[in-house]
């Protein structure tokens, strides 16, 4: 029999692997707040009507949280849809030779540049070509279809910018791969080499040993993704898959038992849907690598999406568009979320009577993961 909640079964059973003073922080805090939501250690309303009465446990707002994450995508899909103007945009994926990897595993503190580095790529490619700046968004993720730790940029950049000589919009923009790819690749391997030059980079192997392994990686060719026509609803579709929920979808989850973990996913080599197999210890690990440290955004805004530069500019890009700007969204509550989703009012009861809030449950006490 399948269990309804796997993801958090598993992290339960687990629970001696990751909660130990050797994992990180962020890991052992996250995957505490979803063994606690939606039960009494968060605490709870209570609604009632004339008919009947409803504990609705609060919940734990964590990105490893599967249905947290599914509500944080919701809302911020809806404020991206609206806050982003009607224009043709270009998904770039700037992806990294797998050698790379594992010296940013071993070195988290090096991702939270990788972003940075790749809008200032893009940034200085179109002023320079087009002499514009663009509308940058990039989503950093870390990882693979097999759970593997896999760093990579997927970034949504406009078509189409405002021109520094004069102010105008320009569109139609073309983005060149090669030219991309070669500012990217410089881009990154400079980062690294002053990384290791100032001994911000632990690594197994010596410096030269990572030195020489820089050079040989510079002078390949990269990898990487343009895919130009994309609007925003398909990036936004695609980006919000991983951005803020776990990376691992619950019904692709086949079985879990103390001996084997085993999921579906779909092997772009082999170009057919595989099954991957991990230890329950293995499958930890690799879930651990993707639980992103505090203060840590996975989302971050370049160029004329910087928030200062939207306050300032977007009025006029719109005018210059033809096109009106779209109030922000209210928020959605819990109850109006479900509905939207699911079609049910959870807080309509069996008479079709409306619940109201009528008393809250504090928390038993205030539990706190510590290193």
């Amino acid at each position: 029999m399948q269990l309804k909640e796997p993801l958090k079964a598993i992290v339960a059973s687990t629970r001696d692997l990751w909660d130990q003073p050797g994992t990180r922080l962020a890991v052992r805090a996250n995957f505490d707040k979803l063994l606690r939501c939606r039960t009494e250690a968060l605490g709870a309303a209570i609604y009632a009507s004339a008919n009947q009465h409803k504990v609705v446990y609060y919940t734990c707002k964590s990105p490893a949280c599967p249905s947290c994450g599914h509500r944080a995508t919701t809302l911020w899909q809806r404020e991206m849809w609206a806050a982003l103007p009607d224009i043709e945009f270009a998904g770039l994926v700037l992806t990294m030779p797998d050698v790379l990897w594992p010296i940013f595993r071993t070195n988290r503190h090096l991702l939270g540049d990788l972003p940075v580095l790749g809008a200032a790529v893009i940034d200085e490619w179109s002023k320079e070509t087009y002499g514009a700046r663009l509308m940058i968004m990039v989503v950093r993720h870390t990882f693979g279809r097999h759970l593997n730790f896999n760093p990579h940029l997927h970034i949504l950049v406009s078509a189409g910018g405002i021109r520094a000589a004069d102010g105008n919009w320009i569109g139609g923009l073309a983005f060149n791969k090669k030219a991309l790819m070669k500012r990217w690749r410089y881009a990154l391997i400079t980062y690294l080499r002053e990384a290791l030059k100032r001994g911000l980079l632990r690594s197994e192997a010596t410096p030269r040993e990572t030195q020489r392994s820089l050079t040989i990686q510079y002078e390949r060719w990269w990898n990487i993704d343009v895919q130009r026509g994309m609007s925003k609803e398909h990036f936004l579709r695609y980006a919000g898959r991983y951005v803020r929920r776990p990376p691992l979808a619950q019904y692709r989850i086949l079985a879990a038992t103390p001996q084997e973990i085993s999921f579906r996913t779909h092997d772009h080599k082999l170009k057919r849907e595989v099954v991957t197999r991990y230890t329950p210890a293995e499958f930890m690990h690799h879930l651990a690598d993707h639980v992103p440290d505090r203060y840590r955004h996975a989302i971050r805004h370049f160029g004329l999406l910087a928030p200062c530069s939207r306050r300032k500019t977007f009025g006029a890009i719109f005018a210059q568009l033809g096109q009106r700007r779209r109030p922000k969204p209210q928020h959605l509550s819990w109850a109006k979320s479900i509905e939207r989703e699911f079609g049910v009012d959870p807080l309509q009861d069996s008479q079709g009577e409306r619940m109201r809030v009528i008393a809250f449950r504090q928390p038993p006490q205030t539990v706190t993961t510590r290193g």
